[in-house]
């Protein structure tokens, strides 16, 4: 591996780390805190839908950062987009630890929290594109899932920074100190993170990828509009694969706090359920980059029908699991319920960024990801408590259920999809790229041309 490559990835896993932990950070405060310091004139089970509300409004945003940073990263670059992404999510985080409680402001400080949380959102549309498609277009066509699946190993990354900082609070504090001001520090702390970040993204070199298509674009060049022309179909099969990952990712981690802490257990119960996910991020993480180097090999879609399959599966297991509130069963339950999740988000960040040519592949790939995150990650901790219903007697099989229809849909998605494995990112669909055979190929080999409109990229 060449040392620009190293750099690239290593930038990539670091900044989507600190993007994910701010992101992350959100919903599990929202799950146990946001509730009662910003709703506390409801009851406890409405002021944490509430709470989950205002969680699932930054999904609402996301479209709308993968539509703007897609656009310019398109147009002027790809890390000029991830400094500025980064810089805004971290900049709404440490608001959100400055902020003051209803019981200081009143209604301005819950609508505070929601703008915070909008920026937040708006942040993270644009971060995910960036980051897989600058490890996609430095690394080679055979290899591309394992070199992609770093930024993904990021995710579980920043959950486990943002997870980690809260399970040492919870253990060290008492429920009325964290209360008070103990959940203020995980967002103060993100300050420290992104000039971490900063500093690594910094450093890195653009896309080569982008700088050979760059000098062939029209003037005019309008990313969305021509992924709505010439991708629409990607865009949904992106949509459809997105839905049960999202969707089982949100159930294993926050869903399963709220269940243990409020239906089948107590507040005492936080530092068990955080332990559990502290394991399970912390496996994640190593499995993630071993599932996209096995996708090189046996290919995207397998891969990710098992995933897909597993969590429909695994969603009828995981409650009473939970439920049990058994340390050693609930990290069995989030443990095994993150490893079929990386089964499917491992291969996506590769799977999504060949389906797309180079001009759009930055807008396609964040539109198809971030349009599904309102319909799956954004309303699934809304849906699921609806689902669960009253506490006294919690209905997992109605959630088990839900969770199986996102997992049907994903399935459908990903038969229709073509297998990309081992293809070049050398294609686009929008303009006539004249040969650049001098262009070196980001896999090292010499004379590589970006092919011309409407061609698909062949077998690497």
């Amino acid at each position: 591996m060449n040392r620009p490559l190293i750099k690239v990835i290593f930038a990539s896993l670091i900044g989507t780390a600190v993007e994910w932990y701010d992101f992350f950070l959100y919903g599990s405060a929202a799950a146990l805190v946001f509730g009662t310091l910003f709703f506390p004139t409801s009851e406890p089970a409405t002021a944490t839908l509430l709470a989950f509300g205002t969680y699932a409004l930054g999904f609402v945003a996301r479209p709308l950062g993968g539509i703007v940073f897609g656009h310019f990263g398109d147009r002027v670059g790809r890390k000029k987009m991830l400094v500025v992404s980064l810089m805004t999510m971290g900049l709404a985080t440490i608001a959100i630890g400055l902020l003051p409680t209803y019981a200081s402001i009143g209604v301005a400080a819950p609508i505070l929290l929601l703008v915070c949380r909008l920026a937040q959102g708006f942040a993270v549309g644009g971060e995910w594109g960036g980051a897989v498609l600058m490890a996609a277009e430095h690394g080679d066509n055979n290899r591309r899932g394992l070199w992609t699946s770093w930024p993904q190993a990021g995710v579980a990354l920043g959950n486990l920074l943002a997870t980690g900082v809260l399970w040492v609070l919870a253990a060290v504090q008492s429920d009325e100190a964290f209360n008070a001001w103990g959940w203020r520090i995980p967002f103060l702390l993100s300050a420290v993170l992104v000039l971490v970040g900063l500093w690594v993204r910094l450093s890195v070199e653009e896309s080569p990828l982008f700088l050979a298509a760059r000098s062939a674009l029209p003037a005019r060049h309008q990313p969305l509009l021509e992924v709505v022309r010439r991708y629409p179909r990607e865009v949904l099969l992106a949509m459809g694969m997105r839905l049960a990952e999202n969707i089982a990712y949100y159930l294993f981690t926050v869903i399963s706090i709220t269940y243990l802490t409020t239906y089948a257990g107590s507040s005492s119960d936080r530092s068990l359920i955080l332990s559990a996910l502290l394991i399970g991020s912390v496996v994640q993480f190593f499995v993630i980059p071993l599932v996209g180097a096995l996708s090189d090999r046996v290919g995207r879609r397998p891969l990710y029908l098992a995933g897909a399959v597993g969590v429909a599966v695994w969603s009828f297991v995981f409650f009473g699991l939970v439920g049990s509130r058994s340390e050693g069963l609930i990290i069995v339950a989030v443990v095994v319920g993150l490893v079929l999740h990386a089964l499917m988000y491992a291969p996506q960040a590769a799977f999504f960024s060949e389906l797309f040519g180079t001009s759009v592949r930055y807008t396609g790939a964040s539109v198809g990801y971030q349009l599904a995150s309102i319909f799956a990650g954004a309303l699934a901790p809304i849906i699921a408590l609806r689902l669960l219903g009253d506490t006294d007697a919690p209905n997992t099989t109605a959630v088990a259920i839900y969770m199986t229809v996102a997992s049907a849909l994903t399935i459908a998605a990903v038969l229709a999809a073509r297998e990309t494995a081992g293809t070049s990112l050398h294609h686009d669909r929008v303009t006539p790229f004249v040969s650049l055979s001098h262009e070196r190929d980001p896999s090292g080999d010499q004379g590589a041309t970006l092919e011309k409109s409407g061609e698909d990229g062949k077998r690497g």
